[in-house]
């Protein structure tokens, strides 16, 4: 340092060497970064598969199918977004970079309610799990305690900073085998004897839903398919982000979209899609519970196994099947509140990412990525979003409705954050055509002498259209997301303002004060 150096008046209230201690360690590869999306994607088929059905019906296969392309075209597009821009963010580091800080702030802002709503939801869905061997807890109140306090544990464990990566990856692991245990039984139990049942399930009288319905189905198996921000939340802590990322990308699509799959098909060979989707009396909040509960009483069809010779090895396997289908409701009441915990985990440290990359870029106040001075975490925005995700689950002890509503909260802030990466990505094409690409995507078409890929503005006008049909027939969903981003923009005018900043630029003076952003 010079000799001559002196420090400025703003550099004694600003300290910007404080941003250092801030900075993440890329320790992450494929595992660690398939871990993290597969913990909020791979949970999500233990909750979302009956609030779809609560929709859907009978349609709840196609609603899936649908929103697991519309998946394909989220996860291409942050695959190239997370390749070009390495340090975390997700879509609104894209928005930032195509648009500006005030639509990168809107995106996080959006973002940081589809957490919100998944931390609740996670956490809501729990107890339905762990009433296979604790009947009350299918009760309401004292299910939504549960969760509450579910809630409220992991969020001190957060503050304190408990590591359990390993763990994490071990429980995924047993997840997909049971999850390909289950499918693999639930077609052979189930569907190889009564392969008519899917289709009177499906379409069958009173079981198809109304177009507007269908569409509102499709958007909330979008609930399904999430993840894609949960991995590029971590892209500062990736090793070789450019190439990690967009990998484990391809991993999750392929992985998600075979399990999803078999399991939207074996859960309406098992029940009617009105036992799958009703949250009171029937298994809307547990429907993997319920495929299990529903193999567990099938009667191995040995007629099915006539073919294997000798008759000893029939045998056999007639008794590996018959024991694998006894003990799956054990294993899957167990295995399913064990992932939900992982997902509720994951969804407040994507909280913690979200508001570090927020706050570092000025968007939030730095008070919200305040690290503790023992446990070296972010302890006051885990404690002040985990205390909106306990003040959301209130209603989860009178309201009938309450578990859509939860659902077309997350549609709501989800589907526009997906649309706004999807242009974000198809704005950087026109105006940065020669930014780096490690990832890039195909089948592009020419637009000005633009290269802009047809996966992102096929998903732009996907997600888009869905979330205009969610606001106009969901009141709850519109109404509390206009809360929402009404809350986080005056929150965001206040600060900028009031830090001589402009809405749209970083760095830049707002029009009432002359000193710049340092």
């Amino acid at each position: 340092m010079a000799s001559g150096w002196r420090p400025k008046p703003a550099d004694k209230v600003v300290r910007p060497r404080r941003i250092k201690r801030f900075r993440l360690r890329r320790v992450l590869g494929i595992p660690g970064l398939f871990s993290i999306g597969y913990g909020d994607v791979g949970s999500s088929i233990y909750y979302g598969l009956g609030v779809t059905a609560l929709v859907a019906l009978g349609a709840t296969p196609i609603a899936l199918g649908i929103a697991g392309i519309i998946y394909i075209f989220n996860a291409l597009s942050y695959a190239e977004g997370s390749a070009m821009i390495t340090g975390g963010g997700g879509s609104a580091s894209y928005s930032r970079l195509a648009f500006n800080d005030l639509v990168g702030f809107g995106s996080g802002w959006l973002l940081m309610l589809s957490y919100i709503a998944t931390v609740a939801i996670s956490a809501y869905t729990i107890p339905p799990y762990l009433s296979h061997f604790w009947p009350v807890l299918r009760d309401p109140v004292p299910g939504t305690l549960v969760s509450m306090g579910i809630i409220a544990i992991l969020m001190l464990g957060n503050v304190v900073g408990i590591r359990e990566a390993g763990l994490n990856l071990l429980f995924i692991s047993v997840d997909i085998i049971t999850l390909l245990t289950l499918v693999v039984l639930g077609l052979v139990l189930l569907l190889a004897p009564n392969p008519g049942l899917l289709g009177a399930h499906m379409f069958g009288s009173g079981n198809w839903p109304s177009p507007a319905n269908l569409i509102f189905g499709i958007a909330v198996a979008a609930l399904c398919f999430t993840g894609v921000e949960s991995i590029s939340q971590h892209g500062e802590e990736a090793r070789q982000p450019e190439k990690k990322v967009p990998q484990t990308y391809v991993l999750m699509v392929v992985t998600v979209l075979l399990l999803f799959a078999g399991v939207s098909v074996v859960a309406l060979t098992a029940m009617t899609p009105q036992q799958l989707g009703d949250p009171i009396n029937g298994w809307a909040r547990d429907p993997v519970a319920g495929i299990a509960h529903y193999v567990s009483q099938a009667i191995v069809p040995q007629q099915i196994l006539g073919g294997i010779a000798p008759e000893h090895a029939r045998a056999v396997l007639i008794n590996l099947l018959a024991g694998a289908r006894d003990l799956l409701p054990d294993v899957v009441a167990v295995l399913a509140a064990a992932i939900l915990v992982t997902a509720t985990n994951v969804g407040m440290q994507g909280i913690s990412r979200l508001t570090y990359n927020l706050s570092t870029n000025r968007q939030l106040p730095a008070t919200f990525s305040r690290v503790h001075f023992f446990f070296r975490t972010p302890w006051v925005a885990i404690v002040a979003f985990s205390l909106v995700c306990l003040g959301l689950l209130i209603p989860g002890f009178y309201s009938r409705h309450f578990f859509a509503d939860l659902a077309g909260l997350y549609v709501f802030g989800s589907l526009l954050v997906f649309a706004l990466a999807h242009a974000a990505i198809l704005r950087l094409r026109m105006t940065r055509p020669n930014m780096p690409r490690p990832f890039k995507l195909f089948g592009s078409i020419r637009v000005r002498g633009r290269s802009l890929p047809l996966t992102a503005i096929l998903g732009l006008l996907a997600t888009f259209a869905i979330w205009v049909v969610v606001v106009v027939t969901q009141p709850f969903s519109l109404s509390a997301g206009v809360v929402w981003l009404g809350l986080g923009f005056f929150v965001y005018y206040v600060y900028r303002r009031s830090h001589g900043m402009s809405l749209t630029r970083t760095g830049l003076p707002g029009p009432t004060r002359k000193t710049v952003d340092h």
